[in-house]
């Protein structure tokens, strides 16, 4: 009986469905087990070889712990609103829910046909109103609450009015941006007034901020979306625009987020990427006056005790307050500033080297001395760390040293002479002398003094800061979740949790509305209202939807909270390091709030990650000879630049058909609408040799591998375990499509221990033997330990060699064969099952026992023992451990190739070392 991979794996696939092989219940008697792979995008290229490798890793674990006895839940959806669909309906005219059904419906025929084993019933899309209505709630919930910092976690907002209507605001520790009030001023508040001092406490609240606007996509972009000034997208002009803007306020979550990352498993390094992406640190806010000028100059510092050091204040060219203290004579020079800074992203600000700035020509005030302290302003200040202001010492900081030296700024000469940057610390005794009070005491003591004195005279507090801003949380496009919000004579009221899902409108045009508003804004009906014109991020509906999963069909709750308290933390997360920072710190603090108000019981989203590494793709390459049409091949190339003296041009070439490195020359002409059709070659042996270089797999580099092909040429078995088998899941690797063969023989060869393609059956019923039933026990301990510490390229190889000895041994006996099938099922999920029903059970390898090993199969009874004459090795012999030293000597001296070397002579002795050797001296 011939291996028909195809006709095996559609049947048993189809098979699965029809008894909902996958489908998991909210109550079993089992332990539960939750494996999630990161939320995909759909996009229209569909899959490539590279998608599915943390998806493979996923459902290996899943089967494997579900025939460990656990109830396991893993299922699949589409996080599928966002920019790209809203580009793609832009430029094609069609609706982003057409084009995103299409890419859906493309993505899971992909999934299907390597056979994952999701529970398809539980699958959610971010763009189904009845999954964003839940996403629009949430954002409710967290609209109408605070962090109250008396108990450190999130509470209903109506707690935060009750402790103002009863003791005003002075006991709550925030910094308003109204002045604060008593008890009787808040009862006498207009409605307006109120609205607009609780929206400085909501987690979810709105403000004006600068953002990166692109007029061509018609949206915000994130910093990192932004390169070199223009779009990562389409390279659009990008220009700073204050515009309203919804966020989230994780700031206040900041120190649980680090808590948080000591009780779960991540990977140091994304430990580490998190705790610096927080950028926790100490210190105080000071405000300085300005000379002439009503305004303060707030600065946050993490050494307040420098403060008779600061020799020049530098301020973000964004804030407002530069245009409020920019002096007549130096307008000029600071408007033309502000207007470089404007066309430069924040990640090019942080990283750039070269010393810029514009002084203002105002001074602030020291308010200890009076001296009067020059007022710059420079990019590598940025607006939204801290005040947006720093105060610079040049004596203790290097760089404020060398921006001093470079507009030569005085520096203040506190032990008689100027300092460079490694006299700097040495300054510190004498910067604290001067203050008159400090006395040359430790820092942390000096700090504490001056921050003391700073609160007592009123024009400081002590603070702790956060490199973490609070997360922006609108966009101008489209498609996204709308906000339930109403805008009421320019003030912000939720709408009722009953009047949810704030549908998303269908609009004529997706173009931007007026004053960078998003596309709603062109909708009369929608501005009539009063709605919000902006929609959520993309993020949104991603932060939540672990815990859809858990009830997805329930219209009445998010979740029930019996099912997520069953359910509780996702067990093993799967996915790319690219979400290291943005998508697990959005998805931990709602995790967080949601625990906070008492929706879930757990406030951290995920137990373990595991980052799978990057497929890369093997790019191939041609060479044209410059203004030509001819083809030189690779190892006729004195450089892939040149060619006897004439410059080639190096041409991605489509790896598909490519044979190894040799170009199927007909198929290159016949390639992109016969644009080679012409196309002569310089041959090596008759072959074209094309180059090669890893790159990361892009359809741009023609270089991505359908899994389609693949599946439908060696079998979605051969493709899940040779995905495995390129090496170790964490790490980035090049895809070789030729050693696929290798793992496709395996299977083959397994295939042969049950049916010979002429012989038939195989398999029998006699009883196994110590030595296979050794194979097999070594397999099981094996498998079970690489599958358990993720380390599935091991266990392919495991496979392999087991089948290869059980082939020696000509074991075709059931008793060994019916376990091995249960062992492999996790990865190659089809054959098993088909081999499992030919041995004649009636129930599905899915819901068999993982087999359980037995040390005494194993434990090794005898010893081979190196047998040396005088020293040197002649004859090797099999000993039983136990022996006695009486038994070696009999047996030694009645072994003919030692009777040989002993040549009628007597040993002096025989020496005996257990475990070692035996050694015969003559």
């Amino acid at each position: 009986m011939e291996y028909k991979f195809r006709d095996i794996e559609k049947k048993w696939q189809q098979q699965w469905i029809n008894t909902n092989a996958y489908r998991v219940s909210n109550v079993s008697e089992k332990p539960k087990f939750y494996v999630l792979d990161m939320f995909p995008y759909p996009s229209g290229a569909g899959l490539h070889v590279g998608h599915p490798l943390g998806y493979i890793a996923s459902d290996i674990y899943s089967r494997f712990k579900r025939l460990k006895g656990f109830n396991v839940l893993h299922p699949m959806g589409y996080d599928a609103f966002g920019l790209p669909a809203e580009q793609y309906a832009i430029e094609h005219g069609v609706h982003p829910a057409v084009s995103t059904d299409q890419n859906i419906a493309n993505f899971r025929r992909q999934l299907d046909n390597i056979g994952f084993c999701y529970d398809w019933e539980r699958e959610v899309r971010t763009c189904d109103p009845g999954y964003y209505k839940w996403t629009q709630w949430i954002f409710l919930q967290l609209f109408n609450s605070f962090y109250n910092r008396k108990t450190n976690k999130a509470e209903k907002i109506d707690v935060l009015i009750a402790s103002f209507e009863a003791e005003g605001s002075a006991t709550h520790g925030y910094r308003l941006t109204t002045a604060g009030f008593t008890a009787d001023e808040w009862k006498g508040y207009d409605d307006a007034t109120k609205q607009s001092i609780l929206m400085d406490y909501r987690l979810a609240y709105c403000g004006y901020g600068e953002v990166n606007w692109c007029e061509a996509l018609g949206t915000v972009l994130a910093n990192d979306e932004v390169v070199n000034g223009v779009s990562e997208r389409g390279g659009h002009p990008v220009v700073k625009k204050k515009l309203r803007q919804w966020y989230l306020r994780i700031t206040e979550y900041a120190d649980r987020l680090l808590e948080g990352l000591e009780r779960i498993e991540f990977s140091e390094s994304m430990k580490e990427m998190q705790t610096n992406w927080i950028g926790k640190s100490s210190g105080a806010e000071i405000d300085f006056a300005i000379k002439g000028n009503e305004q303060k100059l707030r600065v946050y510092t993490t050494r307040p005790d420098t403060i008779f050091g600061v020799d020049f204040m530098v301020i973000a060219p964004e804030l407002d307050l530069v245009d409020q203290i920019k002096s007549a004579e130096q307008t000029a020079a600071v408007d033309e500033y502000i207007a470089y800074v404007k066309s430069r992203s924040e990640r090019e600000r942080q990283a750039e080297k070269k010393i810029s700035g514009v002084f203002t020509g105002a001074y602030a005030v020291n308010p200890f001395d009076g001296r009067e302290i020059p007022i710059w302003i420079s990019e590598y200040v940025l607006a939204g760390y801290g005040t947006g202001a720093i105060m610079a010492v040049p004596c203790g900081d290097e760089r404020d040293f060398k921006f001093a030296q470079h507009f030569t700024i005085p520096i203040t000469n506190i032990i008689g002479k100027h300092f460079n940057g490694e006299e700097a610390n040495a300054t510190k005794d004498a910067v604290l002398e001067k203050s008159g009070f400090l006395n040359g005491m430790p820092m942390r003591e000096a700090s504490e003094i001056v921050i003391n004195k700073l609160e007592e005279l009123g024009i400081g507090l002590r603070k702790v800061n956060f490199r973490m801003r609070d997360a922006a949380f609108s966009r101008q496009r489209y498609w996204g979740e709308p906000f339930p919000i109403q805008w009421k004579g320019g003030t912000a009221y939720p709408l009722s949790s009953t009047e949810l899902p704030l549908l998303l409108p269908e609009v004529d045009s997706y173009s931007p509305g007026p004053e960078g508003e998003g596309p709603l804004a062109n909708i009369p009906e929608w501005v009539a209202k009063e709605l919000e014109t902006n929609t959520m991020p993309g993020y949104a509906g991603s932060s939540w939807y672990f815990l859809r999963y858990m009830d997805p069909k329930n219209e009445t709750a998010f979740c029930d909270r019996s099912v997520s308290d069953y359910w509780g933390q996702v067990d093993l997360y799967i996915g790319g390091t690219e979400h290291a920072v943005g998508h697990l710190l959005y998805s931990r603090m709602w995790t967080k709030a949601l625990y906070d108000l008492g929706f879930i019981g757990h406030d951290e989203p995920f137990k373990k990650l595991v980052n799978q590494g990057m497929i890369q793709g093997s790019s191939r390459f041609v060479y044209r000879i410059n203004g030509t049409n001819t083809f030189v091949s690779k190892g006729l190339l004195k450089s892939e630049e040149e060619y006897e003296g004439r410059k080639l041009d190096k041409l991605h070439v489509d790896v598909n058909f490519v044979d190894g490195y040799e170009l199927d020359v007909e198929a290159f002409k016949k390639w992109r609408n016969n644009e080679h059709a012409g196309a002569e070659f310089i041959f090596e042996s008759d072959k074209y040799i094309c180059g090669s270089e890893v790159e990361k797999m892009s359809k741009s580099k023609f270089n991505t591998v359908n899994p389609d092909d693949l599946v439908n040429k060696y079998g979605a078995d051969t493709f899940r375990m040779y995905e495995m088998f390129l090496g170790p899941v964490e790490i980035s690797k090049p895809w070789d499509t030729k050693g696929i063969e290798g793992v496709h023989r395996f299977l083959k060869k397994l295939w042969r221990l049950f049916y010979d393609d002429l012989k038939g059956q195989m398999w029998n019923n006699d009883k196994a033997t110590d030595a296979e039933l050794k194979v097999l026990h070594k397999t099981i301990k094996k498998i079970e330990d690489d599958t358990e510490r993720f380390s599935f390229n091991t266990g392919v190889s495991t496979f392999m060699i087991a089948v290869n000895e059980l082939s020696d041994l000509k074991c075709n006996k059931k008793e060994i064969l019916e376990q091995l099938l249960i062992l492999l099922t996790p990865y190659a999920p089809h054959v098993s099952e088909e081999l499992w029903s030919l041995l004649g059970n009636s129930g599905s390898v899915l819901d068999a026992s993982f087999p359980k090993f037995e040390a005494k199969y194993v434990t090794e009874s005898t010893k081979d023992y190196p047998v040396a004459i005088n020293g040197k090795t002649r004859t090797e012999l099999t000993l039983d451990l136990a022996i006695t030293q009486a038994e070696v000597e009999q047996i030694v001296l009645s072994n003919e190739i030692v009777l040989k070397w002993l040549d009628g002579k007597q040993p002096k002795k025989i020496i005996y070392v257990k475990n070692k050797m035996i050694n015969v001296v003559i």
